[in-house]
């Protein structure tokens, strides 16, 4: 099979590489701007300016929040990392990667019945390599399900 992907060595971490460099490049923009605009300004005074400082730092975690998300694939299963929250899964509880033309992001089917948000794959700026990940994830998965498994899985298929 031509487009079976090469499985990536574990561990591997998948994240939207670009997407995370323009918000933590913005983030520390905005600090430094809204932090010199606080000192260069004569007529505010030092709880003014702290606010000012404040306020540049709280919108650089904001954006360091966004940056965040990530999967982790290792020999035990995949940790994905959204934005505010982290879920550890064994291989056995993902049935299958879906990143669908027009998805936002990775969606991993659970054994559960319940289907998990992977935001560190993701489109946004850079589809050819998000579609890449999904692929290699998918391909992990499938190559761990076989064997973890022994294939005798096929009752969820759908």
């Amino acid at each position: 099979m031509s487009d079976a992907p090469e499985l990536p060595a574990l561990p591997v971490t998948f994240r939207p590489g670009r997407t995370r460099a323009v918000l933590l490049i913005a983030g520390a923009a905005i600090f430094v701007v809204i932090t010199a605009v606080a000192l260069l300004l004569e007529k505010l005074g030092p709880g003014e300016r702290l606010s000012f400082v404040f306020t540049g730092a709280l919108l650089f975690g904001v954006l360091v929040l966004l940056a965040r998300p990530k999967v982790v694939a290792d020999e035990a299963g995949v940790t994905v990392v959204n934005i505010t929250s982290r879920r550890r899964l064994a291989w056995a509880e993902i049935l299958q990667v879906n990143l669908r033309p027009g998805d936002p992001w990775v969606f991993l089917n659970l054994s559960d019945g319940t289907s998990l948000p992977a935001l560190g794959i993701q489109p946004g700026i850079a589809k050819q390599h998000a579609i890449r990940d999904a692929r290699a994830l998918r391909a992990l998965v499938e190559a761990h399900s076989l064997g973890g498994r022994d294939g005798q899985h096929d009752e969820h298929h759908g």
